[in-house]
């Protein structure tokens, strides 16, 4: 399940530059310790549950490293795992194993922490008419990797970056006079520029709220930093004329009181920024010269 921003082009592209960030002049160990023609088996071993995610790199990394390698998948992205579970198995030149190995699991490991913890919060907020967002709190270059085990965790991606949507947050507000001027002032410029770009804006309490919908314009408002009842109240005054994401420290345990609240969109930063990654190794199981 690839979404439109991972294309073949981009993800060489990444693995290229994350190659060449690890290897420099040479994997010296391996160099040094396994004869040129090895050949070597391995699997991937889960140490805890999750929701696996980033499978698909496999065949980009390794086969840069050894085109003959043997890549088999036992699960594919998005399945959830058990500790225990072998998931894929690999076969080919010893040194190519070697040397792609911290690269793949980086990317595994990182991509399965935040498909589970998306999974988890997804669960939490079912039978609610809420979406669960990633935001841009993302590592940098890892931004393609980090959305993508969004989706396959269960969420849905917000904007990708500054340039595919509007969002005028409280610092764009403030800096313009006020969320009208501020929303004047872009609808001006995508005339301007001839640009269609949906508009959402932030607010921090009802006033600025009603403020929003005056100006008319908005395609969604964001309830920021607002306690369940206030997003409850708001949720009533916009009835539908503007999407509603809630936004603001929103953890498991309050993620369903928001949900609750009858917001279309919840928006977690930490899905990306403060994910614990998923415990996976790769063990060798035969050594051949």
């Amino acid at each position: 399940m690839r979404p439109t921003y991972v294309t073949d082009k981009d993800l060489h592209e990444f693995v290229d530059r994350a190659l060449a960030e690890d290897l420099g002049d040479g994997d010296h160990s391996s160099l040094a310790s396994i004869p040129a023609e090895a050949v070597s088996s391995g699997y991937l071993l889960m140490k805890e549950d999750g929701v696996i995610a980033g499978l698909e790199l496999a065949a980009v990394i390794f086969h840069k490293l050894d085109p003959g390698m043997e890549l088999t998948a036992l699960v594919k992205d998005g399945d959830l795992v058990k500790k225990g579970d072998v998931i894929f198995r690999l076969k080919g030149n010893a040194r190519a194993i070697l040397s792609g190995e911290r690269l793949f699991l980086n990317c595994l490991q990182r991509m399965s922490g935040i498909a589970t913890k998306t999974h988890e919060l997804t669960q939490l907020i079912r039978g609610t008419k809420a979406k669960l967002l990633d935001t841009r709190k993302t590592t940098p270059n890892m931004r393609m990797l980090e959305k993508w085990a969004v989706v396959l965790g269960g969420g849905v991606n917000h904007r990708y970056g500054l340039y595919d949507m509007i969002m005028l947050k409280d610092n764009h507000n403030d800096f313009a006079g006020g969320i009208t001027q501020a929303v004047n002032a872009t609808k001006q410029y995508l005339k301007t520029e001839g640009k269609d770009l949906k508009i959402e804006v932030e607010t921090r309490n009802l006033a600025e709220v009603e403020e929003a919908l005056a100006v008319g314009g908005v395609d969604r408002i964001m309830l920021d930093n607002m306690s369940p009842q206030e997003m409850t109240h708001a949720v009533a005054l916009i009835d539908g004329r503007s999407e509603t994401e809630a936004s603001g420290g929103i953890t498991a345990d309050t993620i369903r009181a928001v949900a609750l609240t009858g917001v279309d969109y919840i928006s977690v930063g930490a899905l990306t920024h403060s994910i614990k990654s998923l415990d996976i190794s790769l063990k060798a199981d035969s050594f051949e010269k």
